[in-house]
C-alpha cells in the first residue's frame, strides 16, 4: 500500500522501565513501512503470538483489496477496467469511495481519489520526478474529477464516466487499515491499546499502570526529527490521531520545492505554506481522510473548513522561517503540553 501521506509523522513515546510494565508489545514490517501495537492483556486469553498472527491477517486482506502498488490487487483491477460499466466491487471499496466523494464536496473539490494520473505525471509514483509541460498536465486532468466517480452502496458498485479514470486509495486506506486492525484488537478481547502503522494510530483505553497514552507530533522538518508538541489522550473510548504533511514527499526543480499533495483543480503541488496537519477523530477512516484534505486547502481555508466541521485538528505551518501552529477550537480544548 502507498504510505502516501507520510511514514512517521507520528512518534509514539517509547517509555522505559515499570511505566511499560505490564504492556505487550509487538512490531513488524508492512505494506511498505512499520506497525507497532502495545496492549494490556489482562484478562485476555489469547496468546500475543495468535494476536500478531490476527492483525497480520488484517493486512493482507486489506492489501488484497486497497494496494495501487500491487497489479493483482482489487482497486488495481478495477482501474484496469476501461469502461462506464457498473464495476462490482468489495463493500470496503464502496464505503472509502462513499466517505471520498463526501468529503470531496465539503473540501471544496481538493480532496480526490482520482488524482493517481497526476501522481504519475509528476514522478511520485517511482520517485522518478519532474515539472511536467502544461500541456501534459492540460491532457491528464481531463481524465480526474471525483465527479466522473459514482458510487451505488445499496447494490456494492462503482461506475466511471470517463473510461481512462483511475482511483488512487492511498489517502484513506491507511486509516482504514488502522481501523480494521482496532477492530481486531477489540474482537480478541483487548480494550486497552495503541495500534500504530506506519505513524498512524488509534489508541483507546489506558496503559498498563493507569496513565493515558501519550504521541508525539513530529516537528515539520525534512532533515531532522524532533517532538513539536505531545498530546495526551484522555479518550477512553477510543481516538485516532493521523497526521498528513508536505514537507518529507517533495522534490526540487529549477530552485521550487514541489510537494507530493496535487491539487486537483491546477493538476500542480499545493503551493501554500502550511506543512502538516493532524486530526483527532473516533473514526480513524475518516481521521485520515480529512487531514489530506485539510492538507490540500492550506492553512486558511483548512482552518475554516475544520471549524465548520467540528474537527480537532492542528496545523503547522511557515511563517517566513517560523513555524507556526494553528489550532481548531475543538482541538485546542484537548492538546497538551
Amino acid at each position: 500500500m502507498n504510505v502516501r501521506n507520510v511514514a512517521l509523522l507520528l512518534i509514539v513515546l517509547m517509555f522505559s522501565g515499570c511505566e511499560r510494565a505490564g504492556e505487550t508489545e509487538f512490531s513488524g514490517a508492512i505494506q511498505g513501512t512499520t506497525y507497532h501495537i502495545k496492549m494490556v492483556m489482562d484478562q485476555v486469553e489469547t496468546t500475543p503470538e495468535q494476536i500478531k498472527s490476527e492483525v497480520e491477517d488484517v493486512f493482507r486482506v486489506v492489501d488484497e483489496k486497497l494496494s495501487n502498488w500491487r497489479e493483482d490487487s482489487e482497486i488495481s483491477r478495477v482501474n484496469r477496467q476501461e469502461t462506464t460499466d457498473w464495476i462490482a466491487v468489495s463493500p470496503e471499496i464502496v464505503r472509502l469511495v462513499a466517505i471520498a466523494k463526501d468529503i470531496n464536496r465539503r473540501s471544496a473539490g481538493c480532496y480526490d481519489l482520482t488524482i493517481k494520473p497526476l501522481f504519475d505525471l509528476w514522478g511520485f509514483s517511482k520517485h522518478e520526478n519532474r515539472v511536467p509541460e502544461q500541456s501534459e498536465i492540460d491532457r491528464t486532468l481531463a481524465h480526474v474529477g471525483m465527479a466522473k466517480l459514482e458510487v451505488d452502496a445499496e447494490n456494492g458498485r462503482i461506475r466511471k464516466s470517463d473510461p481512462e479514470l483511475s482511483i488512487d486509495l492511498s489517502s484513506i486506506a491507511q486509516g482504514y487499515t488502522v481501523a480494521a486492525v482496532a477492530d481486531r484488537l477489540e474482537s480478541l478481547g483487548i480494550h486497552h491499546y495503541l495500534a500504530e502503522i506506519g505513524g498512524e494510530m488509534k489508541v483507546k483505553g489506558r496503559k498498563a499502570n493507569g496513565a493515558s497514552w501519550r504521541v508525539a507530533i513530529e516537528k515539520p522538518t525534512p532533515l531532522a526529527r524532533e517532538v513539536q508538541r505531545v498530546l495526551e489522550i484522555h479518550q477512553e473510548n477510543g481516538a485516532a490521531v493521523m497526521t498528513s504533511g508536505t514537507y518529507r514527499n517533495f522534490f526540487e526543480s529549477g530552485g521550487k520545492s514541489y510537494s507530493h499533495i496535487i491539487d486537483p483543480k491546477t493538476g500542480r503541488p499545493v503551493t501554500h505554506n502550511l506543512l502538516s496537519v493532524t486530526v483527532l477523530h473516533a473514526d480513524p477512516t475518516l481521521a485520515d481522510a480529512w487531514s489530506t484534505a485539510l492538507l490540500c486547502v492550506g492553512e486558511s481555508e483548512g482552518a475554516r473548513i475544520a471549524e465548520a466541521e467540528g474537527l480537532k485538528a492542528l496545523f503547522i505551518y511557515r511563517d517566513g522561517q517560523e513555524l507556526k501552529e494553528r489550532m481548531s477550537s475543538r482541538f485546542t480544548s484537548i492538546s497538551g503540553p
